[in-house]
């Protein structure tokens, strides 16, 4: 353990997140505990969420407001942080209990929640809102034998969005492969605009995500089947060389320290001609350019070759879970439920429309969210989402949920091989070498019982 606690504070992770491995809800039976269904709800009850815009934010506190009404004993505080900030405040707060009553999370956190026996089963609450109503592969992404310890929110994926105006204007078509895209945002780099963003931060884990992209579209994984990283095959070092390429020549140079708002924020302002991200693209671009909501539009992801299988790319199932330490995880749960009464959820979901899509069925087809005048208008830019979501999974998720694809998103050792190629022109191959033993000893950690 001694040599466990050395590595984790060496990359700079809480030593309270793998301390209590030794304890690990794999390594024990543990019956899930249901939500209180008769008699008065009562207790005070923190939860933390990373919506922090405007709309959604106040769709939660709608929902936590009347749901005090309804249960006079009941207080709800919600805490919001951004999802980064959320990562360091719930690893660094476990060891002194501070942690909240429910919270929302990323998929790749949910895995090392798991492992730091943090969170509790949610078996009984997906039954009563409906286990059948779930998408399965979401709900197995937090599956630990019969338990499983979160509930999916809402869904998105990662497609590529586009200028339609510029490439009209310039004749170009929508690009399919990666070498097309490049051509492209060659053309379109001019007159203020960019042709693609490449987002490479140290602070997020936005670099991961675009490599990721490009070796999941050849159907590659940036983890191998027995969960060590890979970043020196053929595959992932054509995609390192490619966003190094695409980053020197078309795109701005100040990317190279940007996060996921600072690079959404350029397409949003009409400064990038493609990106890459979920239907949230229609709220930024709404609130920041509403001119240009006619000009964009989503496709599916490039490709290596345009006759490559069509592998899915990043899907992200948006979890809740629901903490050990809550003294009243009755009522967390039991407003966690809450949430997914169709009154409730359409109105949720419709704070974001195309952004947020539904984890259960039966409710596309209602007239409140089938109606909503923005899905209407971007009924196309839906419908690819909704097809990439079917196909994709979380990063590092290709073969199997894990701890280890939640280390390789939020410690940003990936980042940071970028910044050293970029920055000290370090070879490629060098980089990636470097960085695979970090991940790799970082994985030796969760493999400790």
């Amino acid at each position: 353990m001694k040599k466990i606690v050395k590595l984790l504070c060496a990359v700079g992770l809480a030593v309270s997140v793998f301390a209590m491995a030794g304890c690990s809800s794999n390594d024990k039976k543990e019956e899930p505990q249901s939500s209180a269904k008769s008699g008065e709800l009562s207790g005070d009850i923190v939860m933390w969420h990373s919506f922090t815009q405007g709309p959604r934010l106040e769709s939660i506190q709608k929902s936590a407001d009347e749901f005090m009404k309804e249960h006079p004993k009941v207080k709800i505080k919600i805490e919001t942080f951004s999802w980064n900030d959320f990562y360091t405040k719930w690893t660094t707060g476990l060891a002194n209990g501070n942690v909240p009553d429910l919270s929302t999370a990323l998929p790749n956190q949910v895995m090392e929640m798991i492992n730091s026996d943090a969170i509790v089963p949610l078996n009984d609450e997906i039954k009563e809102i409906g286990q059948d109503r779930f998408n399965k592969t979401a709900l197995n992404e937090a599956k630990v034998g019969k338990n499983y310890y979160s509930v999916p929110l809402y869904s998105h994926a990662q497609v590529m969005w586009v200028r339609t105006d510029l490439l009209k204007q310039y004749g170009i078509e929508v690009p399919k492969t990666w070498d097309e895209l490049f051509e492209a945002s060659k053309k379109l780099t001019t007159d203020g605009v960019y042709g693609v963003s490449v987002p490479l931060g140290t602070n997020d884990f936005m670099a991961t995500r675009f490599l990721n992209f490009y070796v999941r579209s050849a159907g590659g994984s940036l983890l191998t089947k027995d969960l060590k990283a890979d970043l020196t095959s053929e595959l992932a070092q054509d995609g390192i060389k490619y966003w190094v390429k695409m980053y020197k020549e078309v795109s701005p140079k100040d990317s190279l320290n940007f996060n996921v708002l600072q690079q959404a924020t350029l397409f949003y302002q009409g400064k990038t001609a493609f990106d890459f991200n979920s239907g949230f693209h229609i709220g930024g671009v709404q609130a920041n350019s509403p001119q240009l909501l006619d000009s964009i539009d989503a496709y599916p992801m490039p490709k290596v070759k345009e006759a490559d299988k069509d592998y899915g790319i990043e899907t992200s199932n948006i979890p809740m879970v629901v903490w050990k330490n809550s003294k009243h995880q009755d009522v967390a749960k039991a407003f966690m439920e809450y949430l997914f009464e169709d009154k409730n959820y359409v109105e949720f979901l419709n704070s974001t429309p195309v952004g947020m899509l539904p984890t259960i069925s039966g409710i596309i087809d209602l007239p409140e969210y089938k109606d909503n005048e923005t899905r209407k208008e971007f009924a196309h830019a839906e419908e690819v989402i909704l097809n990439a979501v079917k196909k994709g999974t979380a990063i590092g998720f290709e073969n199997e949920p894990s701890a280890q694809a939640g280390l390789m998103t939020n410690q940003h050792i990936i980042e940071q091989m970028f910044q050293d190629i970029i920055s000290n022109d370090t070879d490629p191959m060098k980089a990636a070498k470097s960085a695979e033993r970090q991940l790799n000893d970082l994985f030796e950690t969760v493999a400790v019982k």
